[in-house]
């Protein structure tokens, strides 16, 4: 009997009718998920010296910025006596200033708005230019020419001018609101990022398995979601970092200059006011004042740039693949161990 002629399991069937042969519960499904999501990124961090130490410092100033601010009292005058030197004292471990507040304490204190102010600004900027410029390389035509045509525009302005001008103009805005003023330094920046996306995405979205995904009719945001994007996670996690980077050091360039309006202490205002009240560029005596801020920002920077070199490894198929693997051998064993001990079978 001709393959056309059979019925039921014998007849024959298409290779794009062919189904799995194992179904997986929802179980199932769930821990292949965690396993990629969770159990392979924390494997690839742990097995890279890079990626474990910028996480341990990054971990630190994320504890300092949420239990530290509970458990450190809040820096006040008087807490000790003046310009005490750092590691002098283990009641002010990193000195005091010239009116006897407690450096540790406002190191402390200063980290919440700071962590507030990085997370918004590079957000900001990265998901947007991310967004505009994938958009605008995948569909091209007028869509691509107005969205490049709007990113031009903002990469022609000058963004120091323009941040400075609008903190004159937002003073009730940026006051006490470290998420606005993360905005405000990240403006313009993400027009760089954008056009860089959209020359990746011209090379990517006549990729093979892009030109499938259209041909079967799968959603627009779809392929750029599971296509595009997960392509373009490396150099994005990089200018993330370099974003982040840049609201760091634009912050406390412009709160030690006094342009930025502020309530609370500051990496940036403390360093002025070790300059302007001490002379800590020429006093040995009050040189920790100026230094101690000055390693709280290199530290955050030194961390997240070394993060970014290690997060490589953490959007490489390959190595992903590699640690699942790993992981699905391990539990294998770990089930034929258990399987011959509930047998009562010894090897």
């Amino acid at each position: 009997m001709s393959p056309t002629e059979g019925t039921g399991a014998n007849a024959a069937q298409s290779d794009f009718e062919t189904v799995a042969g194992t179904n997986l519960s929802r179980r199932e499904r769930y821990r292949r998920s965690f396993e990629e999501v969770v159990v392979a990124p924390a494997s690839i961090v742990m097995s890279d010296r890079r990626a474990l130490f910028s996480s341990a410092i990054i971990a630190g100033y994320v504890l300092m910025g949420t239990v530290g601010v509970l458990l450190v009292p809040e820096p006040q005058p008087n807490q000790g006596p003046a310009l005490l030197g750092a590691f002098y004292s283990l009641a002010h471990p990193l000195g005091t200033t010239y009116s006897g507040v407690d450096i540790f304490a406002q190191i402390v204190h200063a980290t919440p708005s700071m962590l507030v102010m990085v997370l918004s600004g590079a957000v900001f900027s990265v998901a947007l230019g991310t967004v505009l410029g994938t958009v605008s390389g995948y569909k091209g035509g007028t869509v691509d020419s107005v969205i490049m045509t709007f990113t031009d525009v903002a990469m022609t302005l000058p963004g120091l001018v323009l941040v400075i001008v609008l903190a004159g103009a937002l003073q009730d805005a940026l006051t006490g609101n470290p998420a606005v003023i993360g905005v405000l330094l990240a403006i313009n920046a993400w027009a760089g990022l954008a056009r860089s996306i959209r020359s990746q995405v011209l090379t990517l979205r006549d990729a093979p398995y892009v030109e499938a995904s259209r041909i079967l009719g799968i959603p627009t945001r779809k392929v750029i979601a599971v296509d595009i994007v997960p392509n373009l996670m490396p150099y994005v996690t990089m200018n993330f970092v370099q974003q982040a980077r840049n609201v760091i050091f634009g912050s406390v360039a412009l709160y030690f200059l006094g342009i930025l309006p502020y309530t609370e202490a500051n990496w940036g205002v403390m360093m002025d006011n070790a300059y302007s009240q001490a002379g800590a560029v020429s006093s040995p005596a009050a040189f920790h004042w100026l230094l101690m801020p000055m390693l709280a920002v290199i530290g955050l920077a030194l961390a997240l740039t070394m993060f970014a070199q290690a997060a490589d490894r953490l959007f490489n198929p390959r190595v992903r693949a590699r640690h699942l693997s790993r992981t699905a051998t391990d539990e294998d064993v770990d089930d034929r161990s258990t399987d011959a001990r509930s047998t009562g079978v010894v090897r």
